[in-house]
């Protein structure tokens, strides 16, 4: 009898191990599905972050972008040019101060419509006047030296006054050539994410 309840004993014990390992095997499809839908959730997030990362990624500039970039700032320094012009024009200066002004305002209206469109979009002047510095610096330097290169080196263009067809007409050469010349710039910048590409996002 000893050993009939000893073999009783054993046999509870390994069906109650047996059980154990029954509901071990039950919870494994439930790990399984939290692996899953965390693996899901990595992949999902790496596709999200892969995504977002192309969308901002550098070489995605283009020349549309980079022309409206361009014009932007040359709308600036056609302001300030041709009011420079008219001002050293009217205090009767010489060519050098009168260049010197019509650069100095070519940089102030540049920077001041840039300034506009971040103002507008309610960021502090602080902040706003070094993103314009950073967008628009290398750009309207570019910009000035060949305009003002090709007048001065045109024959007579120095010496035209503003009642003279040459004055218009050289300027208007030297502004689209510096057009022409400055919007690969413009396009490498933004392209890497600097100039106007640091101002799109106070466009909308």
């Amino acid at each position: 009898m000893q050993h009939d309840a000893h073999g009783h004993h054993e046999h509870d014990t390994h069906t109650g191990h047996t059980g154990h390992e029954g509901h071990t095997g039950h919870a494994g499809p439930d790990a399984e599905d939290a692996a899953g839908h965390e693996s899901h959730q990595k992949r999902h997030g790496g596709d999200h972050e892969r995504h977002g990362g192309g969308h901002h990624a550098p070489g995605k500039a283009s020349w549309s972008m980079a022309a409206k970039a361009t014009l932007h700032c040359l709308t600036g320094c056609a302001i300030g040019e041709v009011l420079g012009m008219v001002i050293g024009t009217a205090l009767g200066w010489g060519n050098t101060q009168t260049m010197i002004l019509a650069i100095a305002l070519a940089f102030f209206f540049g920077y001041a419509l840039t300034l506009r469109g971040i103002l507008s979009a309610g960021v502090d002047f602080k902040t706003a006047f070094k993103i314009a510095l950073a967008a628009d610096t290398l750009s309207i330097a570019v910009m000035e030296i060949i305009d003002n290169g090709i007048i001065a080196l045109w024959p007579g263009a120095m010496d035209a006054h503003l009642s003279e067809p040459l004055f218009w007409i050289v300027l208007a050469i030297a502004l689209a050539a510096a057009f022409v010349i400055t919007t690969p710039v413009n396009k490498w910048m933004i392209g890497r994410g600097k100039g106007h590409a640091v101002v799109h996002r106070f466009h909308h």
